[in-house]
């Protein structure tokens, strides 16, 4: 089994190919360039230096969101035409489980924040289990007060994502030691376990996949709310 990795769902562009139950190859950069220009050419070099062809591949695992919009469309559309043309399954991974692996072996709360913008937040809420993460809270966009508001009070909780460095204060003063910030090595995701969340799902034909927003764009929003009485 031979597996494609891609997340573009924010700044972190990563590629990666699983190979029979290990991670053979991975690119990473973290940094705010144009995700479009960039992932085709990593994609390529990162196959031609495994010796992979696209014809070897068995899945395609993409990081379906939440995150940034254009970022998801560039992964997805990338992801969707060439499991399309391989004719190959494609798995959906959310990018929060995704970054929730860093902290995989926490004994409390894990919680990967992204920051969604006016004080509000796209988190989950995971705990570690022996087959692996069990989600405790899906995947939501919610603000950041209410989050911290339906923690319990005895847990610990570890905060993972640049969100959270963003929530630092709030997280301290509502939680004191209980709580624990990802260091910054900890906070962006690895592509390297796409492969591993992908091998046992049976993924889905390339043209029913959709990404996982969780809200609306904001100029979708606007145009909604000025239409609502059309």
């Amino acid at each position: 089994m031979i597996i494609l990795g891609i997340d573009t769902s924010n700044d972190t562009l990563g590629v990666s190919i699983w190979r029979d139950g290990k991670v053979i190859g991975e690119f990473v950069t973290n940094l705010k360039k144009n995700h479009s220009v960039r992932l085709l050419p990593a994609i390529a070099e990162l196959m031609k230096e495994c010796d992979v062809t696209p014809q070897a591949l068995t899945k395609i695992a993409i990081a379906e969101g939440p995150g940034s919009y254009t970022g998801l469309r560039i992964g997805v559309t990338v992801a969707k035409t060439m499991a399309w043309d391989l004719q190959i399954p494609l798995v959906g991974v959310s990018s929060l489980v995704l970054m929730a692996q860093n902290g995989r072996f926490f004994d409390g709360l894990i919680i990967p924040i992204m920051d969604a913008r006016r004080g509000n937040v796209y988190a989950g809420i995971y705990k570690k289990e022996a087959a692996g993460l069990a989600t405790l809270k899906p995947d939501q966009h919610v603000s950041f007060e209410d989050l911290l508001a339906g923690l319990d009070a005895k847990s610990d909780v570890l905060f993972i994502g640049d969100g959270a460095v963003h929530f630092q204060e709030e997280i301290t003063g509502q939680l004191g030691a209980r709580a624990t910030i990802a260091e910054a090595a900890l906070c962006y995701p690895r592509p390297a376990f796409l492969g591993e969340l992908a091998q046992h799902k049976d993924g889905v034909p390339a043209h029913s996949f959709v990404p996982t927003y969780l809200k609306l764009a904001e100029a979708e929003s606007k145009w909604l709310e000025a239409n609502k009485h059309d």
